[in-house]
């Protein structure tokens, strides 16, 4: 099911306009004896797209003739995401990987020996010189049909790769490609891939390049928050989290009487129920979504956020102290991310079910009202954020793929 987003003309992905801090992109399918053409792997969920994207904006800005194609699926985030930044994409079968016995078990091996071909095919169409994987449900089949695979009966020129990721435990799809890979980069130590760098996680140049003290005045006076506010930000995510919204607004008048401003994105499916606000309260500014977070970032002083590999990224790049409350499911990943910031000392963690209105009342009140403690935090949090990784990762990417050794055959 190889297929490809529909291109306007000039070759770009995107009908939609791109974000002002992108780089114009190249096209990823007019082969050039003089341009690098780069293949991005890394679909599914935002947190396998953004990296991806922010390592492409790198690319170009390091070399404006490179071309960018991104591999993908239909299912995916990549669908919607790639065309918005301007980028190629080119899609093939999903492979997701099965939790239990059955028939989707069964059916795996001509899954991925289909999805394989289809990755060779794009692969060979853009005349790739690299790829770059951030896993996810392309990676595994664009790591193996660089290797040569499906076996020729031709021989196939082998394409040198790169892998990143971005979660402190990691996933099956990178796991298996870094045992081939020519460079292995993660967001933090201990992920599990042997021979890896630590570079952090690849975010937007507006967030890497953000400095919140030169942004402040703006940030609040968008918002309507005074210069001198004490501000606390909230999100969840891009579907926000019941159990952020409902801790944070039922300590609302608390926070009010300590003097905290809130900035609370509840996320767009959800509704927010709020106490009515007195006369002389600080505002409490509750969105469905932030399209501008650099803003939100340079508003606050504090954030309680979920501990998502990006959110993390993100937040401590910008150097703002964070209550991580992971998402209370799978294997603990979320806590594992959160955990280098924290240990840095530049946050905390809480479980998500110890996180009520009185804890969220105590501990930011307490944060934000004890400047010592929280500019020691804030300096942590910077210490240890990672503001230069989309361009650690594009600059090993270019160098792999110009290096010697990067077009054999097998």
């Amino acid at each position: 099911m190889k297929d490809t987003v529909s291109q306007p003309a000039g070759g770009r992905g995107a009908t939609a306009p791109r974000p002002a801090d992108a780089a114009s992109p190249s096209c990823g399918s007019s082969p050039s004896a003089d341009s690098l053409s780069v293949v991005l792997a890394g679909g599914g969920t935002a947190g396998h797209v953004e990296p991806a994207m922010a390592v492409a904006d790198a690319l170009v800005a390091l070399d404006p003739r490179v071309r960018i194609t991104a591999l993908g699926t239909l299912r995916g985030l990549e669908t919607r995401l790639v065309p918005q930044r301007g980028y190629h994409l080119e899609l093939i079968t999903a492979v997701p990987m099965p939790r239990k016995p059955g028939g989707d078990l069964a059916r795996l091996p001509s899954r991925v020996w289909r999805a394989v071909r289809e990755a060779r095919d794009v692969l060979d169409d853009v005349d790739a010189d690299v790829v770059v994987g951030f896993g996810g449900y392309v990676a595994l089949p664009a790591y193996l049909a660089a290797r040569g695979l499906p076996l020729p009966p031709r021989r196939r020129r082998r394409i040198p790769v790169v892998i990143h990721e971005a979660n402190a435990r990691a996933g099956l799809a990178n796991r298996v490609g870094a045992h081939t890979a020519d460079r292995v980069l993660s967001a933090v130590p201990d992920s599990g891939l042997r021979r890896a760098e630590v570079v952090g996680v690849p975010v937007r140049a507006s967030i890497a390049a953000l400095d919140r003290a030169v942004l402040r005045a703006e940030a609040r006076a968008h918002f309507g928050f005074p210069d001198d506010a004490r501000v606390l930000l909230v999100f969840g995510g891009s579907q926000g989290a019941v159990s952020l919204n409902r801790a944070v607004s039922g300590a609302a008048a608390d926070l009010a009487a300590a003097g905290v401003c809130v900035l609370h994105a509840h996320g767009p499916q959800n509704v927010l129920e709020l106490r009515r606000r007195a006369q002389g309260d600080p505002p409490y500014v509750a969105v469905p979504y932030l399209d501008r977070m650099e803003l939100a970032y340079a508003a606050a002083d504090l954030v309680i956020c979920r501990a998502g590999a990006m959110t993390v990224a993100e937040v401590s790049a910008v150097g703002l102290p964070a209550i991580y409350v992971p998402l209370p499911i799978g294997n603990g990943e979320q806590r594992l991310n959160a955990l280098p910031v924290v240990n840095a000392g530049g946050g905390m963690v809480v479980a998500d079910a110890a996180l009520t209105p009185e804890l969220v009342a105590r501990q930011v009140a307490g944060l934000l009202t004890d400047p010592a403690r929280l500019a020691a935090m804030t300096a942590a949090a910077a210490r240890v954020g990672h503001r230069d990784a989309a361009g650690q990762v594009a600059r090993a990417a270019l160098a792999i793929a110009t290096g010697a050794g990067a077009r054999t055959t097998t």
